[in-house]
């Protein structure tokens, strides 16, 4: 009989804890296990890409369905049952999950994340783990859980088949927000970053609240007209006929629309078309919704002179019973907008952390360096611009650029910089956004892109495109943008009108080329990025920075505790008017037709033209996305080389990782999920040759490399091969000398597969070999031994 010491965490979930679980009444449709709940961090140096390592839980208990209530650690018989407690509880903070038990077959550890006194952590019997309903029961009670809240929660999810299944940040998000409305609070707020799915989020709220009858009309209210229609054709779809997309007629006369559930509609047209001070939103009585649900819920949406204000004291004043929810990817504006007004929100999930779990797309970050921008540029006295005027003496810089004065050798020269990174690195058709100044710059670098890239232009003049508010042609291709299977609109340049909203997930490069010292406003530009799209080869995007806007990177309140300084206004805040029935959107002051004269700035200047200084590039530097969430500035052989030593500073922590490590390769895997570039690095002729182990300590440690048959001869020398006896031993000198095939590393001699290949057909093959070693256990143990001799270094 086996020895229970010698069975895996496999086997001790399949002989000790199912049973345990089955025997409590935990049925099947409760329990996940190995519930991998985020995907792995991408890490991306140069061109190359991977994943890092994933995180997941034994088993995941629910009771009811998507309630969360447990999770279950298990560990190997010879350590004891409270041995993966630690790092239960780190996955339990994650998952916002109560109840937390360990076990390594001979009894749980039980850990209660709830309990404020008393005994937090004690040991069970497996014959005594708690059944579902107990287990439920003093949830409810532990966590105060009002009957409200307690009638939401055994509401179901919408589920149909294909459905995709909530992540676990869109699961905390829906119960925090669910607890708080619950417990009677009027206005809430949740943070999460954009492409992390906030609508769905949304949907699975509604849901709940009016399946469980806590509220019976929902408002749901936008900014943008792209942001009404994606939910209707989405998520909102599957309310049926109890949804509606309200027009301004409706907002005129609502008779007749009382039975929908759900409404759609735009705050601008909840105003006279031509007549601000006509309260369109008054025609409804203000106790008509029970709850509204603001999108986007960032730009000034609560700020007490807005007229987002106005809508939500009508409908959602002081002594009214409706509540209010407010989604965001911008954590913590002001006091005077949606801080103020929502207070703290009730869950934050953020671009690091979409990053880090794997779901968002990681960035790397070329900045660029012209020579005016960095020098400055001062005319010379009487210098005369395009149009025959002026220029004021004084020095320009990078600010002024484009706002105050045009430069246009600089336009070209930014539009040629990023034509030839496309070229060089055959990314022609990376679907791209530049962002200028305003329609003018977004006008002027559209012509640049288009003398750099006639040959496209040529097959297709789509190829490069101006979309902003004023372009009506534009706008009209914004939907072949979004299209993945589209290859055009492929360049496309503008001001303010694709900052927010735009779902245009295979965006690939992202060019700045305009002022921004409003976080929010950058949040949102970068937010046009991350998404990932592995379908169609996006992994990551490249940020072209030609105005250091990406030194916000490192401000704290990128994604930190932000100060509550940032002041909301016109200049950083994107907002979008809708002014007629058919939702056509005419946009901010930056975008508005008025500037649509050259010489015009926003603020109605007089914008100098001077085409005649010559404008350089001086500079770019690279900098990559690490697993910290900073950016760094090195190769793929520095950066590989610092994760390992980060791992393992000294070269004995590495080799005694190394030797006691069952299996090489799965150490190995460790390293590389964790920013280990082996495949890559063995690309330059330097390592090309080297088997992992030699790369490793070479690379990280300056120690020699030796060759395969220099570490063959010393296993030779050390007489390993007199261990074994006649079929044992031509099983070794095989193995040595398959060792030495081009291609052959440390996982294929640990894998029983290479005993596949024809060099072992005389020796009887795989099944007959191992059982010839005394079966598998053992025959590990020898390939382990062969690897601890071939594979060492001198200390």
């Amino acid at each position: 009989m086996q020895n229970m010491d010698d069975y895996s965490e496999s086997d001790i979930r399949s002989k000790y804890i199912d049973p345990a679980i089955k025997k409590a009444g935990w049925k099947e449709s409760y329990i996940i296990r190995e519930h991998q709940y985020t995907d792995g961090q991408i890490q991306v140096v140069g061109k190359s890409h991977k994943r890092g390592k994933t995180k997941f839980v034994d088993y995941l208990l629910s009771y009811p369905a998507y309630n969360p209530i447990a999770i279950i650690e298990a560990k190997k018989h010879k350590f004891p049952a409270g041995t993966g407690m630690q790092q239960g509880l780190k996955y339990a903070e994650d998952l916002q999950v109560p109840y937390v038990f360990t076990s390594n077959g001979d009894s749980f550890m039980f850990h209660n994340r709830l309990a404020k006194t008393g005994e937090i952590e004690k040991v069970i019997s497996m014959d005594d783990f708690p059944s579902p309903e107990a287990l439920y029961s003093q949830y409810i009670k532990e966590s105060k859980i009002n009957d409200t809240e307690k009638e939401i929660i055994n509401t179901p999810y919408h589920f149909s088949y294909g459905d995709k299944h909530p992540r676990y940040y869109q699961v905390n998000a829906i119960n925090n927000t669910i607890k708080a409305f619950a417990n009677g609070q009027k206005h809430i707020m949740f943070v999460m970053a954009t492409g992390t799915g906030k609508t769905y989020t949304a949907f699975q709220i509604i849901w709940r609240l009016i399946k469980s009858k806590k509220v019976n009309k929902v408002l749901y209210l936008v900014d943008r007209n792209i942001l009404a229609d994606q939910p209707m054709q989405d998520d909102f779809r599957k309310f049926g006929n109890e949804a509606v997309k309200l027009t301004r007629k409706e907002w005129q006369d609502p008779t007749g629309i009382s039975a929908y559930k759900v409404y759609v509609g735009l705050y601008q047209q909840l105003f006279g078309e031509n007549n601000e001070n006509e309260k369109l939103f008054k025609n409804f009585k203000p106790d008509f919704f029970d709850l509204i649900i603001i999108d986007e819920a960032h730009r000034g949406s609560a700020n007490a002179n807005s007229n987002w204000r106005e809508i939500l004291d009508y409908f959602a004043g002081e002594n009214s019973d409706t509540k209010v929810i407010g989604m965001t990817a911008t954590p913590k504006e002001t006091k005077d907008a949606n801080l103020g007004y929502f207070g703290e929100p009730v869950y934050e999930y953020s671009l690091k952390q979409g990053i880090q779990d794997g779901f968002l797309a990681p960035y790397k970050v070329i900045r660029v360096g012209l020579d005016k921008d960095l020098l400055g540029y001062r005319p010379t006295k009487g210098k005369l611009d395009a149009n025959g005027r002026i220029i004021e003496d004084r020095e320009y810089n990078q600010k002024d650029y484009d706002r105050n004065i045009v430069l246009g050798q600089r336009t070209d020269a930014v539009a040629k910089f990023v034509s030839d990174f496309m070229k060089k690195n055959n990314e022609r058709f990376d679907k791209t956004i530049v962002f200028g100044e305003d329609i003018d710059h977004a006008d002027r670098l559209r012509r640049a892109f288009v003398n750099e890239n006639p040959d496209l232009v040529n097959q297709d003049s789509r190829y490069v495109m101006k979309i902003t508010g004023d372009d009506q042609e534009g706008k009209n291709q914004l939907d072949n943008f979004e299209d993945n299977e589209s290859k055009y609109p492929t360049i496309v340049t503008t001001s303010q009108l694709l900052r927010t909203g735009v779902n245009v997930k295979n965006v690939k490069i992202i060019v700045l080329d305009t002022n921004i010292n409003s976080m929010t406003e950058f949040k949102q530009i970068i937010g046009r990025g991350t998404r990932l799209n592995p379908n169609f080869g996006k992994f990551y995007f490249t940020i072209i920075d030609f105005r250091n806007v990406t030194r916000l990177f490192s401000d704290e309140e990128f994604d930190g505790t932000p100060i509550d300084t940032e002041e909301v206004t016109k200049d950083n805040v994107p907002i979008e008017n809708t002014t007629d029935d058919s939702d056509t959107e005419s946009h901010s002051t930056n975008d508005s037709d008025e500037n649509l004269d050259q010489n015009i700035d926003p603020d109605n200047n007089y914008k100098y033209v001077v085409n005649d200084v010559h404008v350089q590039i001086l500079n770019s530097q690279t900098y990559y996305y690490d697993n910290n969430g900073k950016l760094i500035t090195e190769n793929i052989v520095d950066y590989s080389k610092r994760n390992v030593l980060g791992e393992f500073p000294q070269l004995h922590d590495f080799i005694n990782a190394w030797n006691s490590a069952d299996k090489k390769a799965a150490l190995i895997k460790t390293m590389e999920n964790n920013g280990l570039f082996i495949d890559e690095i063995r690309k330059e002729k330097e390592y090309a040759e080297l088997d992992d182990f030699d790369l490793i300590v070479h690379l990280a440690y300056d120690q020699p490399a030796l060759t395969k048959q220099e570490r063959i001869n010393n296993v030779k020398k050390q007489g390993l091969l007199f261990k074994y006896k006649d079929q044992a031993r031509e099983v070794i000198k095989t193995l040595l000398e398959k060792y030495q095939d081009p291609g052959i590393h440390i996982e294929d001699l640990e894998s029983p597969q290479l005993l596949d290949t024809p060099q072992f057909k005389p020796l009887g093959g795989k099944i007959k070999i191992i059982k010839e070693f005394g079966g598998k256990k053992k025959y590990n143990q020898v390939i382990k031994d062969l690897t601890d001799n071939l594979f060492t270094i001198k200390q």
